[in-house]
This record gives C-alpha cells, sequence and structure tokens, in this order.
C-alpha cells in the first residue's frame, strides 16, 4: 500500500530512488569483510568523485556517514585541495554503479556542508599502473628512458602505465624510499638504480616483495640485487623489462624470470 501510494504522488523515478537508498541502508548495517589490495584492484574502475565542503573538522565524517548508508566502499581518498576556507575531497568508490551512483551524488549534494559534489576520471583511468625508480641520478635517469618509451608502446594502445622518479643516496633515505612504495596507490613495482645498496635497503625489499611489489635491480655491488626479483645490468634495458613485468598485454611472465640477472 505504501509503495501504491509513493508512485501515485512522487512517480517512479522517485520510487526507485527511495527503493535504492533502502537497500543501500540495509548493506550497510551488515558485516563487512576486509579486501585485499589486490582483490579491490581487481574490481575495475572505481567511480571517482570530487567532493567540496568547509575545511572543518567534521567535513569527513559527514561525507563518509553518506557513503555508509550506499553501501560504498571507499578504495581512495585524497585530500586534493585546501585554500579560501574550502578543501577539495577526492574518493574512488566501489560497490556503486549505474542509478545507485546518481542517487549517492544526489545524496551528497543535499548535505548542508556541500558545495559542489561531481565525477572525476579516475587515477587509475587517467594514470594507471605506477613503477617507481629509485636511486642515483645518472642511473635512475637511464631507467627511465627505457621505462617511458616502452610505457609509450603500451600507453598508444589503450593502456595506461606511468613512471615516477626520485634520485636519492644514503641507506636509510632508500630503506625509507623503499618501504613507502607499499603505500602508494596504485605502485605495482619498483626499480632500484645504484652503484651500491644493500644492508637496510635489502631488508627494505624483502617486506614490500612480500606485499606484491615487483622488484627490478640493477647489476650492483651489495645485497639488494640478491634480494630483488629480477637483476638487469644495462639501465636502459632494465626500465624496458619492468614495464613488460606490469603490463597486461605484454608476453613477460615476471614469475618465470625471478632470480636471474641480464
Amino acid at each position: 500500500m505504501v509503495g501504491r501510494i509513493i508512485v501515485r504522488v512522487a512517480g517512479p523515478v522517485r520510487l526507485v530512488r527511495w527503493l535504492l537508498r533502502h537497500r543501500a541502508k540495509n548493506r550497510s548495517q551488515e558485516r563487512y569483510t576486509l579486501l585485499s589490495m589486490s582483490e579491490s584492484a581487481e574490481r575495475g574502475i572505481p567511480l571517482a568523485l570530487m567532493v567540496q565542503t568547509p575545511d572543518e573538522p567534521g567535513a569527513l565524517h559527514a561525507l563518509t556517514r553518506v557513503l555508509l548508508d550506499h553501501g560504498a566502499n571507499i578504495t581512495h581518498i585524497d585530500i586534493a585541495e585546501r585554500r579560501e576556507g574550502l578543501s577539495t575531497v577526492y574518493f574512488e568508490l566501489e560497490h556503486v554503479t549505474g542509478e545507485a551512483a546518481d542517487v549517492l551524488i544526489s545524496d551528497l549534494k543535499a548535505l548542508p556542508i556541500v558545495r559542489a559534489a561531481e565525477r572525476a576520471p579516475s587515477f587509475q583511468k587517467v594514470y594507471g599502473k605506477r613503477i617507481i625508480v629509485v636511486g642515483g641520478g645518472a642511473q635512475v635517469g637511464q631507467v627511465v628512458v627505457g621505462a617511458v618509451a616502452e610505457a609509450d608502446r603500451h600507453n598508444i594502445r589503450g593502456e595506461k602505465i606511468s613512471v615516477d622518479t626520485i634520485p636519492l643516496v644514503g641507506e636509510e633515505e632508500l630503506a625509507a624510499a623503499t618501504r613507502a612504495v607499499a603505500r602508494l596507490p596504485r605502485a605495482v613495482a619498483l626499480v632500484l638504480a645504484g652503484a651500491l645498496m644493500g644492508g637496510e635497503v635489502a631488508r627494505a625489499v624483502g617486506e614490500i616483495r612480500e606485499k606484491g611489489i615487483i622488484v627490478l635491480s640493477l647489476n650492483m655491488p651489495g645485497s639488494v640485487p640478491e634480494a630483488a626479483d629480477l637483476v638487469v645490468s644495462d639501465p636502459v634495458q632494465c626500465g624496458v623489462m619492468a614495464v613488460m613485468a606490469v603490463s597486461d598485454s605484454a608476453q613477460f611472465d615476471i614469475a618465470r624470470q625471478r632470480g636471474r640477472r641480464y
């Protein structure tokens, strides 16, 4: 009887929205199972949103309350901009598609604190997988030449692979940068390029490999080459092989290459 009254007064469009909100609210009250990062990555391109609110305590809580009510799982969040008393939050969400995504955006816009809420291309769609190159400036530069040249071949065919770099020296700095790769969104591979690396850096390599990061190393003194998945002597070739190792289209299986030196 309630459903019939809604149809007559509000029309079928509002009825659909009411049902979607009702189902989302029920889902938010169910128990949740934590997913690994690899499981989340396999779910495809997420819904990406940019939401602007006053830069004040409690704003993020109000936004995530709406996301929870809709059963949206946050896979990435970032404070993209802060200026003139306003803050823009970037969300990547899963479990919301089609009409459900439209209703979610509408409910976010209905919050008193929200100044704007709109879709955006996701980082996954724009930049894709990330390869990180760390080490000495000269070696890093040569690795990047090979990686960018190979990534260009894949990207013009529709795949997205990006290359990030930072020249660093010193065991402590290199170890910290290596461990941080596992925390970088969409990072899938690390190339260590230098003249000598070992000790704490090698231990950090072992830690991030356990978290699913592929590690390539130049052939150099120290214990890092022994800890890496693959060792390549030529830096340009190392960059090329790093891209091939993470590409979905390349005929290259890193599992069959582990432990080898080129």
